[in-house]
């Protein structure tokens, strides 16, 4: 295929392992699932027969997220494609919810203010506690950088703001200059990124879902406007059920 000057393709990572008891995982570093695995395989051998190519993976400091681009890359043929991670692409901080399930929270919370907190855009859920051994803060991941900058929780507009720093200054200029490039990272850090992309309103935004295991190709003008967008149809591999 002749492809655009100018594009990127988003990747949602698949089904990681607390998936499987529907707890909320923000950024709790969780593996894959075997599942999860086959999904990136998939959607690189899509890439493959689609005709993409790749010159640097971006993606989160979060294990899911580094196993999706490498199996992704592994089934393109091309596992020598630098991977570069950034906290800037973790997925949303979900603050207290972080470790429950959906039941548990409700019971806790409420299912009004739970919801609000998960699909809207501006509140954020309950923080952690500065001592909270899940602050991000008591994480080797974050040790180099300063805890003030860790969030303890975040709305879908904190996450946004954490990462469109990273859009600006590292990936927008790499597109400019021709780079083809494929970032790899979360459903709410996706929301963010297809908001300011698409010019969505906050209302607009609690309704779009980012599917995970499907490509998203963005195509650009010369002056970074966004042309297009498409979603590249992989075939299903299993039943989540």
């Amino acid at each position: 295929m002749n492809e655009p000057a100018l594009q990127m393709v988003f990747f949602r990572h698949g089904h990681s392992e607390w998936n499987l008891t529907d707890r909320f995982t923000g950024w709790t570093d969780i593996p894959l699932t075997g599942i999860g695995l086959a999904e990136a395989a998939a959607a690189g051998r899509q890439l493959a027969r689609a005709g993409y190519g790749f010159d640097e993976v971006h993606g989160s400091v979060l294990q899911r997220s580094r196993q999706t681009a490498e199996a992704i890359l592994n089934a393109m043929g091309i596992p020598e494609v630098p991977l570069f991670t950034s906290w800037r692409l973790n997925e949303r901080h979900y603050g207290a919810l972080q470790g429950l399930n959906k039941r548990e929270i409700f019971s806790t919370w409420g299912e009004e203010a739970s919801r609000r907190w998960w699909r809207g855009y501006f509140e954020p859920p309950p923080p952690l506690d500065f001592d909270d051994p899940r602050h991000p803060r008591f994480d080797p991941l974050y040790a180099t950088l300063d805890p003030a900058d860790l969030p303890a929780s975040e709305s879908l507009r904190d996450c946004q703001q954490r990462t469109l720093p990273y859009w600006h200054e590292v990936l927008v200029p790499k597109i400019r200059a021709g780079k083809h490039l494929l970032v790899v990272s979360h459903g709410n850090t996706m929301r963010g990124l297809v908001m300011h992309l698409d010019g969505l309103s906050a209302e607009a935004m609690e309704k779009v879902e980012i599917p995970s295991g499907v490509p998203l190709v963005y195509r650009f003008g010369s002056d970074l406007s966004v042309l297009g967008h498409e979603w590249l149809e992989v075939p299903e591999i299993a039943s989540f059920s």
